[in-house]
């Protein structure tokens, strides 16, 4: 049995309620101990889903590839060169178009835009799976992961250092919805965007939880339950990654920084990972790592997402 669940699409965590947040983790959880206990659970049988990918991926396509086979259905990857939007065509009509033929889209692109205008104009369910601006599904699978080693979310401090892109914003509105403290160390000139730190310090006050933005990187640290980094350069910033690799020098989290957070710190990262840049090998294959768990995840957090939106 399937929780309800009133949105029609996921793309923003900044759109969801605390309980909401809830429901999608439960629900991802509850999939997951069924799938490892062999119990069949096919929600989406006979169901379909169309994956617009205009970046490369790994984890995503995978993970969504496999979630909805596992959960019955199936999934047609599409890339800008196998659509008419490579020739031209609108999203909006793309929209219109794939609503008659599939149940749900998936969307991994650099215009945040594109995805609010596709699911404006699609009668179906769309999902982000990932914009220069947000990435929901990796910061719900990354909720998931704390939440299983720690057993709660509520009062945790978690400490971003790196670049303020996309996976920064998502955090910066999920952590005070869940009642996670949030600080974000990175250079000045790489801060996260002003109006994302806006609204997540509005929410922060209401849940009384604490937010802070810093170029100190040892006072983000400081009594951090766990430690999360991202590559310096995002996919599209090639051309700045010599010069952010200067910039991000002190933002390495190594084991001098990780010694800086509480003992027990966990260390994150939403891959793939530059070794040697933004974390050591050292701290990325620890006792201390949870790195590959988060990408686990991916897979099951994925799947509470396409049995709430596509299981109706």
């Amino acid at each position: 049995m399937i929780s309800k669940f009133n949105r029609k699409d996921l793309i923003s965590l900044s759109e969801l309620t605390k309980e909401e947040i809830e429901v999608i983790l439960n629900v991802a959880d509850m999939i997951r101990t069924k799938h490892k206990n062999k119990e069949l659970f096919v929600p989406l049988l006979g169901k379909s889903a169309a994956m617009i990918f205009r970046k490369p991926s790994t984890r995503t396509r995978v993970s969504f590839e496999v979630a909805m086979f596992q959960l019955g259905g199936a999934a047609l990857y599409l890339s800008p060169n196998e659509l008419q939007l490579g020739r031209g065509e609108t999203i909006e009509d793309t929209a219109r178009v794939l609503s008659r033929y599939v149940d749900g889209i998936i969307i991994r692109t650099f215009d945040h835009n594109e995805v609010i205008k596709l699911a404006e104009n699609a009668t179906i369910p769309v999902i982000n799976a990932l914009t220069d601006f947000s990435h929901p599904c990796q910061i719900l699978s990354d909720l998931l992961t704390i939440r299983d080693k720690k057993k709660v979310l509520r009062g945790l401090k978690i400490a971003y250092v790196g670049d303020g892109n996309n996976v920064c914003n998502s955090w910066l509105f999920a952590a005070p919805k869940v009642e996670m403290h949030i600080s974000v160390a990175s250079p000045l000139k790489y801060a996260p965007d002003k109006e994302v730190v806006k609204k997540a310090e509005k929410i922060a006050k209401e849940n009384k939880v604490n937010l802070i933005i810093t170029e100190n990187v040892d006072e983000a640290v400081k009594d951090a339950d766990i430690i999360y980094t991202d590559v310096w350069a995002s996919m599209g910033q090639e051309d700045k990654a010599e010069e952010k690799k200067k910039e991000f020098l002190k933002y390495q989290v190594n084991k001098s920084l990780v010694k800086k957070a509480k003992s027990d710190c966990l260390v994150m990262h939403c891959l793939p990972a530059h070794r040697g840049e933004e974390i050591t090998d050292e701290v990325m294959d620890g006792p201390q790592s949870i790195v590959f768990d988060q990408a686990e995840n991916r897979l099951h957090a994925q799947k509470g997402i396409l049995a709430l939106l596509l299981g109706r």
